[in-house]
């Protein structure tokens, strides 16, 4: 006999089963739930708040509903597209100046320590955060809606990644290990990475089948994901190394270190490329800039127009420092530019530079500050556009979404922001 419709796996049928008994049982239909409850043989399960069945059906469907919205929105919106198109009308489109604007559309409170990382999942509304109260909790962003909290590790977690796919969660801690988990499994802890000596206080995907990790140990490691062996330790740093990224063709690493240095690393040898120093104080985090922002670089850094911009990932480095200081250097290992407070005009942050995230379009990149402020910085002219109070207490952390025009920050006052582009 042949089944119309979607099959479940069994997992999913026993997930399914349990969501209706909890619905059932809260909205009174005690002989439904009795006999359902006998059928599927989920005699022993209680409903009861803090499960994680309580009210899944009704976010659910709630969730069914905006997306079906969302859907016949953008229906709509293809649909006007095409009619412009056939009519010869230009398409214009405002992404470049599309900007984070207050106030926030969410404050998300269920953390009960200071926020350590944010991070938008690829290419679902998910977002991900860290703290200091051991846990990492996903939230939806486009509705506000609290999902889970994954537990595990037993110290501070520091950092949170996702793999390029969205099918993994990368998180590491003060409790030295590195932890790895399946979204396709319920976001099961499915590997535990040992290896460092102190704390770990940065995490990233090389790729969708590695992982690197940077530790107060001084070192970084990158381990194979199948394995979760520790395939390659990268010494150098002479203290804490706090922050660790990659290039986008995966083939650099670029680190940050309470010794006042950023280094770029060769990826597939572990060779240090570049030693970069100019700070006054801890650096907080680094990243290797993207190619969208290479024209804008150009303009600000007054280079021939007729220069040929080589499109080589890695051609700069941006870093974020204790010193207050925002700094972008350049291949030969020069620091090119800094952003910083004038003394004529305070546009600069007044305290640590903790975090910072490049818009789409290249031509901004945004930070955020211990001072409170989410300050957002046109590349063309090294000036700052716009800035705002981002948060009550120091502001740790940023992301921007890679599909959709939104921002998140983490404050130390526990709260994620959710900030529509405008």
């Amino acid at each position: 006999m042949s089944t119309s419709g979607p099959v479940l796996t069994i997992r999913q049928k026993s997930e399914l089963e349990k969501a209706i008994l909890d619905f059932l049982s809260n909205q009174g239909y005690t002989n439904s739930f009795l006999a359902l409850q006998a059928e599927s043989n989920n005699s022993d399960f209680t409903p009861s708040p803090t499960d994680r069945h309580h009210n899944l059906l009704a976010k659910k469907w709630t969730s069914v509903i905006r997306l079906q919205k969302k859907i016949i929105e953008l229906e709509g919106k293809v649909q006007e597209f095409q009619e412009k198109l056939k009519s010869n009308v230009r398409i214009t489109t405002k992404t470049g100046d599309v900007l984070p604007k207050p106030p926030s559309k969410f404050q998300l409170t269920q953390h009960r320590a200071p926020i350590t990382r944010v991070a938008f999942h690829p290419s679902h509304t998910i977002l991900a955060s860290s703290s200091e109260d051991m846990t990492i909790k996903l939230w939806d962003f486009e509705s506000g809606e609290f999902e889970r909290t994954l537990k595990g590790h037993t110290k501070t977690v520091h950092g949170i990644s996702f793999d390029p796919k969205g099918l993994y969660i990368a998180s590491c801690s003060s409790d030295l290990t590195v932890r790895v988990w399946d979204s396709q499994n319920d976001y099961k802890n499915i590997k535990t990475l040992y290896g460092h000596d102190h704390s770990v206080s940065s995490v990233c995907f090389l790729g969708p089948d590695k992982i690197i990790s940077a530790s107060r140990d001084k070192t970084i490691k990158i381990w194979e994901f199948n394995t979760g062996y520790c395939i390659k330790t990268i010494t150098g740093h002479a203290e804490w190394v706090r922050f660790v990224s990659v290039s986008e063709d995966n083939k650099l690493i670029v680190s940050a270190s309470n010794d006042q240095s950023i280094r770029v690393w060769d990826a597939s040898t572990g060779e240090c490329k570049q030693d970069l120093r100019g700070h006054e104080n801890v650096v907080e985090c680094a990243f290797i800039a993207p190619v969208a922002t290479y024209p804008f670089i150009h303009q600000l850094l007054a280079l021939d127009s007729k220069t040929k911009i080589d499109p080589t990932p890695g051609q700069y480095v941006f870093s974020c420092s204790r010193d207050k200081t925002i700094k972008l250097w350049d291949c030969t290992g020069q620091s090119v530019f800094t952003f910083v407070s004038s003394m004529i005009f305070s546009v600069g942050h007044d305290n640590w530079v903790r975090g910072l995230c490049f818009h789409p379009s290249g031509k901004y990149i945004i930070s955020v500050s211990d001072d409170k402020l989410m300050k957002i910085w046109d590349l063309s002219n090294g000036r700052c556009k716009k800035s705002f109070e981002a948060a009550s207490h120091f502001v740790t952390s940023i992301d921007y979404c890679s599909f959709a025009n939104v921002v998140a920050t983490g404050s130390v006052d526990t709260s994620v922001s959710i900030w529509e582009c405008q």
